[in-house]
């Protein structure tokens, strides 16, 4: 049973109507209202519906306007007469045209003097700007490779459309000629109007007019409208948060539930936190422009005395690395490539215990992409620093972190880190995969705390979030997390299996 909607639109369809919006403008409809009608129609076989993606091209402003202008070589040639010197093109308009002039064969340039030549027929670009002036076209219609030297030349924009196409197939063709001799013959028996009584009111049920096929209100014969309780639903696609985000917030719930405190800092840092405070040497790789994002800028940073007598003449056990300290390179400002910095710089504000404290940040490096690399990503840090604390309670934290995150067996094995001793690479192991590696961990080192007064041990871990998103979210393309693919967005569910 088709609803009034649905038969207004099959008649306009079996009328020659094929896009809905000459069938709205018709009916008086919204085109949503038509295209719903019509894809009812397609799926009981009264129509066939063709949908398909159009790209159509149109003028910029600046191609509006050489367009009627002309373009700047167009311009340029009629201006050289037998010929001109260059020095004498001073309107930066005609300067323009150069270069066109001469891809173009219209002219020839011989000791600084611009020639004309004698091939300046009008070329299909221009022709195209004429036929554009005159409205948008679709890009099917127009010639490659002159569109390609518009588009270079940003004289032309193009925008994809989705076109709708209706046909009414021989089965639609019956029931409209069907439909339409039922109202003819109704309408000789003195009803105005016959339809499907889309909605039952209280109305209609008070006053048993219901009982019955056909219901009469105010000389309109309506029918009962059935319902196929076994079709399926239009499908419902809600709007929800995204499956990375949902990820980094769950880890943020455990460490808030384990008693940290959660920090932040700026993505712009000096050289002195990001690397001088960690006791990395100034000459260190890690420094180096392959690795860091430097801005052209400097910073102001601390008293750095301790720190530049740790890194020359060493202290707490340590002999320094020696050579001479710079604070002009200290100064340098950085994009963070780690969260690292400004726990160090928290810890320095903060060096009386007991500090639990953790980030969720991006860091920066400069990396090339790929399915497993990004030159931005998230880290997770923690950091316990305490009395009495040692590295066994560091295990037993990382421990109940990856259990909590869903990870049952862990292990860790022996690392190394410029900034922690001793250190340690926790492994967790997944199915399919056997132990993943999700980060590392260790104590800071003395060269680390003790230029900032901090007299106890400091416990210290992070690992890459997205890496975390890869393994739970089953993704083998780190890029997936930042691109908008609204159907990966939908098609994942909304609880993710931690």
């Amino acid at each position: 049973m088709l609803s009034k909607n649905d038969e207004k639109v099959l008649e306009a369809i079996s009328e020659g109507d094929s896009d809905p919006q000459s069938i709205a403008d018709k009916l008086g409809m919204k085109v949503e209202a038509v295209r719903a009608s019509a894809d009812a129609l397609g799926e009981q076989d009264l129509i066939k519906v063709t949908k398909s993606v159009a790209e159509i091209v149109s003028l910029t402003e600046e191609g509006t306007k050489y367009a009627k202008e002309g373009l700047p070589e167009r311009n340029l040639l009629q201006s050289l007469g037998s010929g001109k010197p260059i020095s004498e093109l001073k309107d930066p308009a005609l300067k323009i045209g150069l270069g066109w002039l001469r891809k173009k064969n219209w002219a020839t340039i011989q000791g600084g003097v611009i020639k004309p030549l004698d091939s300046a027929t009008m070329g299909l670009d221009e022709v195209m700007l004429q036929d554009l002036l005159a409205g948008a076209k679709n890009i099917a219609d127009l010639h490659k490779k002159s569109l390609a030297d518009l588009k270079s030349r940003a004289l032309v924009a193009s925008s994809k459309s989705k076109e709708w196409r209706y046909v009414i197939t021989g089965s639609g063709r019956s029931l409209a000629e069907s439909n339409k001799k039922y109202s003819e013959s109704s309408t000789a028996f003195g009803y105005s109007n016959i339809s499907y009584l889309e909605k039952v009111t209280s109305e209609v049920i008070k006053n048993g007019i219901w009982d019955g096929k056909y219901v009469t209100i105010d000389g309109n014969r309506y029918e009962f409208r059935p319902y196929d309780v076994t079709l399926a639903a239009d499908r419902i696609i809600p709007g929800k948060k995204h499956p990375y985000q949902r990820l980094i917030d769950f880890m943020r719930e455990i460490m808030l539930e384990m008693g940290f405190v959660e920090i932040k800092g700026q993505i712009v840092q000096s050289s002195f936190w990001n690397f001088d405070a960690l006791f990395q040497p100034q000459d260190h790789p890690a420094r180096e422009m392959q690795d860091t994002f430097y801005l052209d800028s400097l910073a102001d940073i601390p008293d750095y005395s301790r720190v530049k007598e740790m890194h020359e003449c060493g202290g707490a056990g340590s002999a320094g690395w020696g050579g001479c300290w710079k604070p002009e390179v200290a100064r340098q400002e950085v994009l963070r490539t780690h969260t690292t910095g400004v726990t160090i710089k928290y810890l320095a504000e903060h060096p009386e215990p007991p500090v639990k404290a953790f980030g969720i940040d991006r860091v920066y490096r400069r990396e090339a992409i790929d399915a497993t690399h990004t030159p931005e990503f998230e880290q997770l840090e923690g950091i316990v620093m305490d009395r009495d604390v040692t590295f066994s309670h560091l295990l037993g934290i990382l421990k109940e972190f990856y259990a909590k995150m869903g990870f049952e067996e862990v292990r860790f094995r022996p690392g190394y880190f410029p900034y922690t001793e001793p250190s340690v690479e926790p492994e967790v192991f997944i199915e399919g995969l056997g132990w993943v590696e999700l980060g590392g961990a260790g104590v800071f080192r003395k060269e680390v705390t003790a230029p900032f007064g901090i007299e106890h041990p400091v416990l210290a871990w992070g690992l890459g979030v997205s890496r975390v998103a890869m393994l739970k979210l089953g993704l083998k393309d780190l890029r997936l997390l930042y691109q908008s693919d609204i159907e990966w967005l939908r098609e994942t569910p909304v609880s993710i299996k931690l």
